[in-house]
């Protein structure tokens, strides 16, 4: 049977899957208590359109004792997500039995435009441990560049448009050397390749399910090159799924093809 240890570098939990799916949860609770590998937990934004809950958030922290876990935020909203932060932090003093001991919190860059997207950077560079980045903030369909016609618009403007706010963001000095990075998902694979030929060493993780999505759509990556769509089926959608011998075929390859993208 095929199971996450086998291509990936670490765990990444999404947490509004362990009261429907304990198998699932056990599987991470397990990584924690048995091995080295490190878990990330997120709060589901992306799956569910807002964080999840929460007090019950805390719960499922304490449980499994995650090494990092992504505080609650608001999609393309900066000053939403520093008052969601400052909540947090009252149930983090509240809650100290698990949440003062050690998980680092990975605070996420929100905003609509250059100035609050900036705005909300300076403060997750201060406040969190660990800062993460998306990759489909509407402002990149506006700096964002199409290159080729055969890969959709928006998925070449999300890919260029991270790109090019990153690079932005060191040209201004806005960028935190000293501070760990995470990409959370990606458009086209093969962006993160100018991460790894520019030396972006900070960018420390990145999470992305399309190289398990395309595996299970019958989709090979055309090598480092990776495809010029996206799936848009979310892995979460699929937990029950049982993949057959040709998609884990499929799955190994693209994963393999992925980590030489990343230079791993």
């Amino acid at each position: 049977m095929l199971g996450s240890d086998s291509y990936n570098d670490y765990g990444y939990a999404l947490v509004h899957l362990f009261e429907t799916h304990p198998t699932y949860f056990n599987h991470y609770r397990r990584l924690r208590k048995q091995t080295d590998t490190p878990v990330l937990l997120d709060n589901s934004i992306f799956e569910l359109g807002t964080s999840f809950e929460p007090k019950e958030y805390v719960k499922w922290i304490e449980a499994l004792e995650p090494n990092y876990y992504i505080v609650p935020d608001v999609l393309e909203n900066c000053e939403e997500t520093i008052d969601e932060w400052g909540k947090w932090m009252t149930y983090y003093t509240d809650n100290t039995n698990y949440l003062g001991g050690g998980a680092l919190k990975i605070g996420v860059v929100q905003g609509a435009n250059w100035n609050d997207l900036v705005k909300c950077y300076r403060f997750m560079s201060e406040q969190a441990d660990y800062i993460a980045i998306s990759f489909d903030y509407s402002y990149y369909e506006h700096t964002g560049e199409v290159a080729t016609t055969a890969a959709g618009n928006k998925l070449q403007l999300w890919c260029s448009g991270r790109q090019r706010f990153i690079h932005q963001l060191i040209d201004e000095g806005v960028w935190r050397w000293d501070k760990p990075h995470h990409l959370l998902g990606c458009s086209l694979a093969r962006e993160f390749s100018y991460y790894v030929d520019n030396n972006i060493y900070n960018i420390k993780s990145v999470d992305t399910s399309n190289p398990i999505v395309a595996g299970i759509k019958g989709l090979r990556y055309n090598d480092t090159f990776g495809l010029d769509c996206k799936p848009s089926t979310l892995l979460a959608d699929l937990i029950d799924h049982e993949p057959t011998d040709d998609q884990i075929e499929d799955i190994m390859y693209n994963t393999t093809m992925f980590k030489k993208i990343i230079n791993r």
